[in-house]
């Protein structure tokens, strides 16, 4: 699929190779972002970071010894992709800053859809940025004189902030992690066989380095790991917390592997193409999925129909998720390298071929187009989420509305857009039937519009003098 995701984050605290074992969570990590990536950790007094653009492995080349520079008992890293903020080093995280009570490290998963407002509204009062991602006012909320001055003063930041955050502070002594009342994105916690505490976005993470998966961070949580163990405390009241699990995060961001939201990546997809099995049958003879996202999905229609799975796609694992390019040109470009048909597998057949997800659709029409000149005799397109009609505000960075293939066309627009000789999408229903959580559970703003984080915040200019009476007034925003 044509589109770009969120980031990963990884911490542990009290291990002599946080750093060493922060870099190999992060690799694992690495389909959650390919732009930058960087580690802070701290001796217990000092807080030190390295960050670069690229895969964790070119950022911490081991020729140039960072690693060891950086050995320390605690660590958090980050591996990017840009929701807010423009490609360039200086967005690169962990963001490593120094405000009055000392140094602090944050690292961001998610979508703020309130930071470019509070942006204006701080530059307006003279505050200095360095970066153009909306992590930084975070950080300038931490530093404001009358909130250091709260007793709970970063739970009290994080009620000014609306929209999706997974996040890690590193502080000198200790490593915070906190998650929206709304819970959009995944973090959980681990503990290694020497009884090290750490937290990831996805538990695969933690098979890395051979640590078990504790529990989540849950929704409204903040959670503390320093040299008393581990401590949690709410900045949200249990009635205010309101679930909205992002099931993207199923459909296409995380690993097979991963457990999040108390589900298996793997399993839960594969009962998504079971489902597209029973709501969209077809007669074929063969079914093939757009590797790795749809595989999975796949192999549960393959088993539902009864008709026969193969690879019809190779992947070049040279090549990282399309989405990362910048350009329509430079994303075909690299979906040509990156997948090379079988011919031998679609030839003279009818094939169903299984994705996650179409958004624009570019790239999707060239691998079916591919599969067309291979000698496919039908093409049968099944897609195993809903159409997606509209953007998203919470870390997925989905084009707009009038960008994405699906809005303001039906199935039979999609189908002649795409040149396939069926076209079908698991309905909203079906997709949430298959998941454990109850469906209020999860959001579904992408396909339905229904935003359960009011976006109008940021529009609406009511609201807009609401928010600066409270920022500025320092009442904080109720969620």
């Amino acid at each position: 699929m044509d589109k770009k995701e969120n980031c990963g984050l990884f911490g542990i605290f009290g291990d002599a190779d946080s750093a060493e074992k922060t870099f190999y969570a992060l690799h694992s990590l690495q389909h959650r972002g390919q732009e930058s990536a960087g580690i802070a950790t701290s001796n217990g007094q000092v807080i030190s970071c390295h960050t670069g653009m690229g895969l964790a492995t070119r950022v911490f080349r081991s020729g140039q010894n960072i690693l060891n520079q950086l050995r320390n008992p605690m660590a958090i890293g980050h591996v990017r992709y840009s929701t807010t903020g423009s490609r360039i080093l200086a967005n690169a995280q962990p963001l490593l800053c120094e405000y009055s009570r000392g140094q602090v490290a944050v690292a961001h998963n998610g979508n703020l859809i309130n930071a470019s407002l509070l942006r204006d509204e701080y530059e307006a009062y003279g505050h200095i940025f360095k970066t153009t991602n909306d992590t930084e006012i975070i950080i300038h909320l931490l530093a404001k004189p009358s909130h250091v001055s709260k007793p709970d003063p970063l739970g009290h930041v994080l009620n000014h902030l609306q929209g999706a955050y997974s996040l890690l502070f590193l502080f000198p002594d200790r490593i915070e992690a906190a998650r929206d009342p709304y819970g959009i994105r995944p973090l959980c916690i681990g503990k290694t066989k020497t009884g090290a505490y750490c937290f990831a976005s996805e538990t695969c993470a933690f098979d890395t380095i051979e640590a078990e998966y504790v529990r989540d961070v849950e929704p409204g949580e903040i959670v503390t790991l320093d040299n008393n163990g581990l401590s949690s405390r709410r900045f949200v009241k249990p009635e205010n917390v309101k679930p909205a699990h992002c099931i993207f995060e199923h459909v296409y961001f995380a690993k097979q592997s991963s457990f999040i939201f108390g589900e298996n990546v793997h399993e839960l997809r594969k009962k998504f193409g079971a489902q597209i099995a029973k709501e969209h049958p077809v007669k074929a003879d063969v079914v093939i999925p757009v590797p790795d996202s749809g595989t999975s999905a796949a192999i549960g229609f393959s088993r539902q129909s009864g008709i026969p799975f193969d690879m019809g796609f190779v992947r070049s694992h040279y090549v990282g998720r399309t989405f990362i390019s910048p350009g329509q040109e430079v994303r075909d470009l690299a979906v040509k390298l990156k997948l090379s048909v079988v011919r031998e597998a679609v030839r003279n057949k009818r094939v169903v071929i299984v994705d996650d997800s179409i958004v624009r659709g570019t790239t999707t029409k060239g691998k079916i187009k591919a599969i067309r000149q291979a000698g496919a005799t039908e093409i049968h397109m099944r897609v195993s989420c809903p159409p997606i009609r509209f953007p998203c505000f919470y870390g997925v960075d989905f084009p707009t509305k009038e960008e994405l293939l699906a809005h303001g066309k039906d199935l039979q627009q999609i189908k002649e857009f795409l040149e396939v000789d069926s076209i079908g999408y698991i309905s909203i229903e079906g997709l949430l039937a298959c998941a454990s959580l109850p469906k209020e559970n999860y959001c579904t703003a992408c396909w339905t519009g229904i935003y359960k984080i009011p976006i109008t915040t940021v529009v609406n200019k009511f609201t807009m003098e609401r928010y600066q009476m409270q920022l500025f007034g320092d009442e904080p925003v109720q969620l």
